[in-house]
């Protein structure tokens, strides 16, 4: 995040930007990704004071190393990670991080270096065949912390995560027995979904716990609620998330577990969607179809391939007066998939040369960005205004001026 080149059509200026509008002005060739650092400040002190337990980032939401290191700065010291480039990007930029390998199907040559180089202890897997890889990639180690991932269900959630992982409730028994002769700490881990509507689907979920708990009759030392945790986008405004945290609290305390048994959970969107949003530039209009410089390819995956909805500003001075309509979007690269369908809305005299700002994209976003066709973005831009929309509120001073970049 330094001065913009002149070749991605951003002049130099000499005052501090701090909205969108401002960016917008300098009429930018590339879509611009704009940083709110005090958002993601904000979110990660709300898990750490409210949430009852370990809150530790999902890494795959969004890895940026600048988002990293706000999240740990603000009290967040473990990081969920799912795949050994994961393991070695938080290892190299936070050393003292807790690292846990939560995806349940490794390569065992990543487990090794995980465990051997990396100093990982906490592994997640739903099979007597991945237990016993990590038996052979530790050198049977007697110091790990191993989560058992059950399947549950993802009704109550916006994205499904049922399908791919989890040990069935017939074999739930047979896996958790043989962990806990390998496992120095026993836990059990689900995920409910990704966007989970109602604090319901974590009770659901612990109760299926609780089942696996007493059919196996094993002592457990950790239950990891998993991800799922909500932002809010047009369409889907979900309760306060404090009323998630008292519903898994008061699951929780009725398990059957040790009574210094610990309560993790495993945030992604809801610690990274409101760190980021997107300024593109419309290039042409055809009834309500907006043709703008970014799409499926770049950080748009979700609003066309899951039809997820993003909220929406045209950025214009003075401000339009014209009452709003649905629009959809294309994208730029040649592919006829490269489509939004939204419907997202803004005034009916929107026209190309317009900027719009496309919010809530922290999460998922920038992760899935691709250069196909040679489209890419130019580079972030911090500004302090606050996000588009948020769970969290006002809970805490804008950033200092010298947090802000300057173009």
């Amino acid at each position: 995040m330094h001065k913009h080149h002149s070749a991605l059509g951003l002049a130099t200026a000499h005052s501090t930007a701090v909205t969108g509008v401002d960016i917008a002005k300098l009429c930018p060739v590339q879509p611009v990704t704009l940083l709110r650092p005090h958002a993601a400040r904000r979110a990660a002190r709300f898990f750490v004071e409210k949430f009852k337990g370990r809150s530790m980032y999902a890494v795959k939401a969004n890895p940026s190393v600048d988002l990293l290191c706000l999240l740990w700065e603000s009290g967040i010291t473990h990081y969920d990670v799912a795949s050994i480039a994961e393991v070695r990007l938080v290892a190299a930029t936070l050393p003292g991080a807790t690292l846990c390998f939560m995806h349940p199907v490794k390569a065992e040559e990543a487990i090794a270096e995980a465990y051997h180089t990396h100093g990982v202890r906490t592994f997640s897997l739903d099979t007597v065949e991945e237990l016993e890889k990590i038996q052979r990639a530790t050198g049977d180690a007697t110091d790990l912390t191993l989560c058992v991932r059950l399947r549950v269900s993802s009704d109550h959630s916006k994205l499904s995560l049922a399908s791919k992982f989890g040990v069935e409730a017939r074999e739930a028994r047979d896996v958790l027995m043989a962990t806990r002769q390998v496992a120095d700490a026993l836990g059990i881990c689900f995920h409910v979904g990704s966007q989970a509507m109602s604090p319901q689907a974590y009770v659901q979920a612990m109760g299926r716990v609780r089942q696996a708990i007493v059919e196996a009759g094993v002592t457990v030392d950790v239950v990891d609620v998993g991800g799922g945790f909500p932002s809010t986008y047009p369409g889907m405004e979900p309760p306060p998330l404090e009323s998630y945290f008292r519903a898994i609290h008061d699951t929780f305390e009725s398990l059957p577990i040790s009574y210094s048994a610990e309560l993790w959970c495993e945030p992604g969107r809801a610690l990274c969607a409101e760190y980021a949003s997107l300024l593109v530039r419309v290039e042409k209009r055809r009834g309500d179809e907006l043709y703008i410089n970014d799409g499926a390819y770049g950080a748009l995956f979700d609003a066309a391939h899951i039809g997820w909805r993003f909220p929406t500003t045209l950025l214009r001075e003075p401000e339009s007066e014209v009452r709003p309509m649905p629009f959809s979007f294309y994208g730029p690269t040649c592919d006829d998939m490269d489509h939004m369908a939204g419907p997202f809305l803004l005034p009916a005299d929107t026209h190309a040369g317009d900027y719009i700002e496309i919010g809530m994209l922290g999460a998922y976003g920038c992760a899935m960005r691709t250069g196909f066709n040679g489209f890419t973005a130019a580079e972030p831009v911090i500004v302090t205004d606050e996000p588009m929309a948020s769970l969290y509120g006002q809970r805490m001073n804008p950033p200092a001026a010298a947090n802000v970049i300057k173009l």
